[in-house]
């Protein structure tokens, strides 16, 4: 959840620190701060807030070693004393982390009773004391890289960490559950949580695994395991272009992003279809039931894979949340794929439901938009997005890309393709771009409802996940109390909510549903709704019901999905965006959840 940056070389550390922390900034955004090696010992500057409140106060000097970090608050407030780095008794060691420490209580209650003194809240401080004990009291004659696998030894929890000593002149990083990564320049290097931070300065990485540590210097770096082992890594190079993480002339990432959807989906089509066929390959054998799991919107995105594996290759496939199913002790077999969905590939549920597939025999795979991430390492095969970096902490692209991969993941499993499905695909990306032909309408739309309170969304059949995921889109960045429903579940609660003037989306298009979905529309109306509907199909009745009517354009009822999202991503977008917020940092989120 939080990022992380490091830099050892002959460099002005502090602007390469605080470009990389505005980089990885969607990471998390409540407090920040920095930690350079100088003459007389470490610095450090922190502040609560954004990474440009920090850079204001940073003070005059040069460092060529440092580390960095922008946090999302989990244990203690978002305050200036809570944000990283954090130190140990003596000052000398500095600690910057990402994940839980789940055994700090005990740990903080143990070093306490020793003498050891805490100024902050957070689980993040006992890593610099426990680094201190070891270091003197610990047996490790004053090795560090020691004395840090030994405390961590004594964690129970998720790290992502670096930590900078006053008296060495090197990086220790290490990494169990959060992601890891190094950064190989010309006689220097980099560490980062997040490649985005890399970018300007190297292509070439190395991603740490589970259980590593890293002992980094300007020239050279090695990798142990925290048991002692050696590691050998392999360097990595970025296809990322680093106008790929700018806005360009767009005021915000999400919007970016939406209208970037065309040419994702086609990177998520290239190569996987000819005129006939699907050509993916997937190591899924003799498979009769298929689990997806997921959080958030990329769960939004399973809801209608589930219906579209059922539909086209007439598999059993059930949804489960990630953050439940290692819990639930789910019935598994060598014959049930579990499909693990995540735009940053490191979300913690996620992989953790991954590893429990894979513990009990399951056959595994993943849909991914970062290559390299923890979740596509640990699986049987998987799909790559190829979306490109996503920023905004709101999910658009990622997710109509993991709608199009739902669908070439159906195919697959599908003992005769259908060529229907694959013929309309190679419209899809053209048809999207029609689609956002509705920009300048939706924005008219979302500032007639941006004084609103709470909104419904509705659909059904495979466009009642859409509704889902166009509500968490407008509560996530407009703050708006929004529900999506299969729209013939209104009637059976939701309804008492409604009122004059109430904010009712409904995606109808035309098809079988179309007069029922008109029903759920009269019944919205009759207690006073406004109306706003997504079709495809004019009609006179409709005109007459709704307050705003939105025509986009059809393709086959499989693909149509994909199409009635967008209005609803462009509708959060612009109701954001007139309320004044933060379009891309909502408040209280982070775009890669790495904690559980």
């Amino acid at each position: 959840m939080c990022g992380i940056v490091g830099y050892i070389g002959s460099r002005d550390s502090i602007p390469i620190l605080l470009d990389g922390l505005h980089r990885v900034e969607y990471r998390g955004y409540d407090s920040a701060g920095i930690c350079v090696r100088i003459p007389t010992g470490l610095q450090i500057i922190k502040r609560a807030g954004r990474i440009s409140d920090l850079s204001k106060v940073v003070p005059q000097l040069t460092a060529t070693l440092g580390i960095g970090h922008t946090r999302w608050a989990t244990h203690g407030e978002p305050t200036e004393i809570n944000a990283h780095p954090h130190t140990d008794c003596t000052g000398r060691i500095a600690v910057v982390h990402n994940g839980i420490i789940e055994n700090y209580a005990q740990l903080k209650e143990q070093l306490t009773w020793e003498g050891h003194v805490f100024m902050s809240d957070t689980d993040t401080e006992v890593l610099s004391h426990l680094i201190e004990k070891e270091l003197t009291t610990g047996g490790t004659s004053g090795d560090v890289l020691t004395a840090v696998k030994k405390a961590l030894l004594k964690v129970d929890g998720s790290f992502g960490l670096a930590v900078l000593f006053s008296s060495e002149n090197r990086i220790v990083a290490a990494r169990r559950g959060s992601p890891v990564i190094l950064g190989i320049g010309k006689e220097e290097m980099f560490v980062a949580s997040d490649a985005a931070a890399l970018l300007p300065y190297t292509n070439n990485v190395v991603y740490l695994e589970d259980n590593q540590l890293a002992d980094i210097h300007a020239n050279d770096y090695t990798v142990t395991t925290l048991h002692g082992g050696a590691a050998e890594l392999a360097v990595h190079r970025l296809q990322v272009l680093r106008s790929e993480t700018e806005r360009g002339g767009f005021k915000h990432f999400m919007q970016k992003e939406i209208m970037e959807q065309p040419e994702a989906i086609a990177n998520t089509l290239r190569g996987r279809i000819t005129e006939s066929a699907i050509k993916i390959s997937i190591l899924a054998k003799d498979v009769q039931r298929v689990i997806l799991v997921a959080c958030g919107s990329a769960r939004n995105a399973c809801l209608f894979g589930k219906q579209i594996i059922e539909s086209l290759a007439g598999i059993s496939t059930s949804v489960e949340f990630a953050s439940e199913f290692r819990y639930a002790d789910p019935v598994l077999s060598s014959r049930t794929l579990v499909v693990a969905v995540s735009q940053s590939g490191e979300t913690a549920d996620t992989l953790a439901a991954i590893r429990e597939a894979t513990t009990k025999g399951s056959q595994t795979l993943a849909i991914v938009n970062v290559v390299g991430s923890s979740i596509s390492r640990e699986v049987d095969s998987g799909i790559y997005l190829h979306a490109g970096p996503e920023i905004s902490v709101a999910s658009t692209k990622a997710v109509s890309c993991m709608l199009t991969s739902l669908v070439l993941l159906a195919l697959h499993l599908s003992p005769n393709q259908n060529a229907r499905v694959i013929t309309a695909l190679h419209s899809l990306s053209s048809a999207v771009k029609e689609t956002l032909a509705c920009a300048p309408v939706m924005q008219q739309v979302a500032e007639s409802i941006a004084h609103c309170t709470s909104a419904f969304f509705l659909g059904r059949g495979l466009h009642s996940a859409i509704a889902f995921e166009g509500a968490i889109k407008l509560k996530e960045i407009s703050y708006i109390h929004a529900e999506g429903f299969p729209a013939a579940e209104m009637k059976h609660g939701p309804i008492a909510l409604l009122q004059k003037g109430f904010p009712v989306v409904v995606l109808i298009p035309n098809d079988e549903l179309y007069l029922k979905n008109l029903s759920s529309i009269q019944e919205c109306k009759a207690r006073g709704a406004a109306i706003i509907a997504i079709t495809t199909r004019v009609n006179p009745e409709l005109n007459k019901l709704a307050e705003h009517v939105i025509i986009i354009p059809e393709i086959i009822p499989e693909l149509q999905p994909i199409l009635s999202m967008i209005p609803l991503q462009l509708l959060a977008y612009y109701v954001a965006s007139a309320k004044g917020l933060d379009v891309d940092k909502p408040r209280n989120l982070a775009k890669s959840v790495t904690v559980e």
